[in-house]
């Protein structure tokens, strides 16, 4: 049964930091990219940072470069995002997303953890 199961999110004020933790289990996780998404709401939901499968590439979307990090550990099965200087235009749902490298339709979704940035 696949699962990813996202944990870390919670309550900081601006300008504190969190980390987020995607556990996989279920596929080879070594052949999927690993992204993070968010969703606020009433807005769609937005690519956030995203990692290769050997984690040689990265990339984030501009408002968050700088200030977050994503990395992986495939002998863990974990992707992590690490988010520092928060903002309150941070505050959202954040999803984890795993895409086979070759096969794109292969793609599952975590449940989602909230964060929320108070000001």
């Amino acid at each position: 049964q696949v699962q990813l199961v996202e944990s870390g999110g919670g309550l900081v004020q601006s300008g504190g930091s969190l980390r987020l933790s995607c556990t996989a289990s279920g596929f080879s996780f070594s052949s999927y990219g690993m992204s993070w998404y968010r969703q606020a709401p009433g807005k769609e939901r937005e690519l956030v940072a995203l990692i290769t499968t050997v984690g040689g590439s990265t990339n984030y979307a501009e408002s968050v470069k700088g200030r977050f990090t994503i990395s992986r550990d495939n002998a863990k099965n974990t992707v992590y995002l690490q988010m520092n200087s928060l903002k309150p235009e941070d505050t959202a749902v954040y999803y984890c997303n795993a895409r086979h490298i070759l096969y794109s339709h292969r793609q599952y979704w975590g449940q989602g953890t909230q964060v929320t940035v108070s000001s």
